[in-house]
């Protein structure tokens, strides 16, 4: 198991002898004695002289160290609603080592929130996600909120921030209680974060604190205090070593996007969402023929790594923003949250599935153990295997979600063959094979999987990226089985070797073919014949009517892959073309990778925090 991997530990309520919220693990109270609200509004949002300092801002961000029950962003949120001339934007990234699960939250809240918090405390908690190591991004007032949730440890999570910081929150335990929250290491990898201009206010004030800080890069002094207190610290910082770069200016908002796939549809709809206009160019349309159409049903399932490797952080990040961003798409285009029974790949691996499991310590309502008649039942029928069950795990309809991602306003879409890109005095174009332009912006984007490689070559910029250069296409088929010969089909997606999806009205879709070196991706018999027999083998007993299927007779869908080495994406703004981005590579993962690479370029044209961690960013970097 990887060293570095620490299991969460969720936050344990207590209350002292005068009913205050207390940490029984550190010895202290949660708020202010005198009241949370008027301490979040003197120490905080004065102390870093808001609301003064957004007005007039496009976006401001806040970092802050200790979210606890999020009474701070509350405040902060607050402040920023009742403010006629506030920023159009606000964004607060927040680390907290022990989250409160949703359940005591809401209850915490419902108790402890002041009434002018009471209502925007019901927003929080409704969207509180599980309690799962990492980054997690909560998105409100049209996505003009947005909280970026960091559970873990700080001290291992905050060299993985991105972002552009403007104000800093330092809040958490007392420093005699939890020292290491208020120590110059972790200080410095908050301050490499500072925009210019940035300050720092905490309720906390000693003489080691104030040195802390002086060696991290702040300029701190001492301030009235609150409550009782006689002096707070403020101060300012420099500008940091790895801020991100400051968002596009609003009048440059314009990007091209090649490719109108997964890929491209999820990057399409995280500009647009931000108010940029985003022209699609799809070289399928140019053809009559659109990405996934026929592609009825798909599954998007998490990875479980008992070291949580990369691939494993990476997919559950793609699942939480995928439905995240995709629950309000209209019918079908939603995901259907029916949860996936993962089938272990031989009855022999209970034990070794059961240690990791209990390595992750994840919550039990987001993946648990199951045995074969506990995974039978989920499904609905009987199946072959116990494994793991993912009570998130989702259906998805490739042909109707596309469609609903390219329909978000701000999105146009035109059929055209993009052939390469050139750079010019006002931006990129993507040209034809003609060399005739089709668009151009300052920021192009391929995401038009395996053709990206291609454009690449054509422009004579893929020498560069060696990882880029192997990729390959790979084929693969899916196919459409009868509900009635599965006795309806089952109830939850079931995985293992292959998989087997519910029903969604024209039948069941079994999957799926791994066709090397072929010339075409095409329905067949031979694939059909794969495709039917992994779905037999994930079923407990036979059932004649599906055994009776001819295969080659029964519809279905194929298409390609795009694959890299290690079978991650590359995603990222090219280093030697600057603003020419890559997204590729997504092989059989495009819906895991789809919102949350929409996302993560979208947050990084418009000078957001990070929703990924930066280790993890920098693997998936073209390169």
């Amino acid at each position: 198991m990887s060293s570095s991997y620490v299991p969460l530990t969720p936050a344990v309520a207590g209350f002292d002898a005068q009913g205050r919220l207390y940490s029984p693990a550190y010895g202290d109270v949660y708020h202010s004695p005198s009241g949370a609200l008027g301490q979040a509004e003197h120490v905080f949002l004065r102390g870093n002289g808001l609301p003064q300092r957004w007005r007039g801002r496009d976006a401001f961000t806040v970092c802050e160290t200790g979210f606890g029950l999020g009474l701070n962003f509350l405040a902060l949120w607050r402040a920023w609603r009742d403010d006629p001339r506030r920023a159009r934007r606000l964004h607060m990234l927040s680390l907290e080592a022990h989250p409160f699960s949703r359940e005591d939250l809401a209850a915490l809240l419902a108790r402890h929130a002041p009434e002018p918090l009471a209502a925007l405390a019901t927003q929080l908690a409704a969207q509180w996600p599980p309690l799962l190591p990492g980054l997690h991004r909560l998105e409100f007032e049209d996505g003009a909120v947005t909280l970026t949730l960091g559970f873990g440890d700080a001290q291992a999570l905050a060299p993985r921030l991105a972002g552009r910081v403007d104000a800093f929150f330092l809040d958490g335990f007392a420093p005699e209680r939890n020292p290491r929250m208020w120590e110059a290491p972790l200080l410095k990898d908050l301050a490499r974060l500072a925009a210019p201009g940035a300050t720092v206010a905490t309720w906390a004030c000693t003489g080691a604190l104030r040195r802390a800080l002086q060696e991290a890069g702040f300029a701190a002094r001492r301030a009235p205090g609150y409550g009782g207190k006689w002096h707070m610290t403020v101060g300012t910082a420099a500008p940091g070593s790895a801020a991100a770069p400051g968002a596009v200016a609003e009048g440059a908002r314009h990007a091209v996007v090649v490719g109108a796939g997964l890929a491209g549809a999820g990057i399409a709809q995280g500009l647009a969402l931000r108010g940029w206009r985003v022209t699609v160019l799809d070289a399928g349309l140019a053809r009559g023929v659109a990405a996934h159409a026929g592609h009825v049903a798909a599954a998007l399932t998490p990875v479980l790594a008992r070291d949580d490797n990369a691939r494993a952080r990476l997919s559950r990040a793609g699942s939480g923003r995928a439905l995240a961003r995709w629950s309000g798409l209209p019918g079908g285009a939603a995901p259907r949250v029916c949860g996936t029974v993962q089938l272990d790949r031989d009855a022999g691996r209970a034990a070794a599935l059961a240690d990791t499991l209990a390595t992750l310590a994840f919550p039990a309502g987001w993946v648990r153990a199951v045995s074969r008649d506990e995974a039978s039942g989920l499904a609905g029928l009987p199946l072959a295997r116990g494994g793991v069950f993912f009570g998130q795990g989702m259906l998805i309809q490739p042909s109707e979600l596309i469609p609903a991602l390219l329909a978000t306003p701000g999105v146009e879409v035109v059929p055209a063959i993009v052939a390469r890109v050139a750079r010019a005095a006002d931006g990129w174009h993507a040209l034809d094979a003609a060399g005739v332009p089709l668009a151009r912006a300052g920021h192009v984007i391929l995401a038009n999987a395996f053709g990206a490689q291609q454009v690449l070559a054509a422009s004579e910029l893929l020498a560069p990226l060696p990882r880029v250069a192997q990729m390959h296409a790979l084929a693969g088929e899916v196919t459409l089985v009868p509900a009635a010969a599965l006795g309806g089909g089952p109830r939850c997606v079931v995985g293992g070797e292959g998989y087997l999806l519910p029903d969604t009205g024209p039948g069941c879709v079994a999957g799926s073919t791994y066709v090397h070196g072929a010339r075409e991706a095409r329905i067949g018999a031979d694939g059909q014949r794969v495709t039917l027999d992994k779905a037999a083998g994930l079923l407990g007993e036979d059932f004649p009517a599906f055994h009776a299927l001819v295969p080659g007779s029964l519809p279905g869908w194929a298409g390609w892959r795009a694959v890299l080495p290690g079978r991650l994406p590359a995603v990222g703004e090219l280093s030697h073309a600057p603003g020419l981005w890559l997204a590729a590579g997504y092989a059989s993962r495009g819906l895991s990778w789809s919102a949350l690479m929409g996302d993560l370029i979208a947050a990084r044209l418009c000078g957001e925090p990070s929703p990924l961690e930066a280790d993890l960013s920098q693997l998936i970097a073209p390169r």
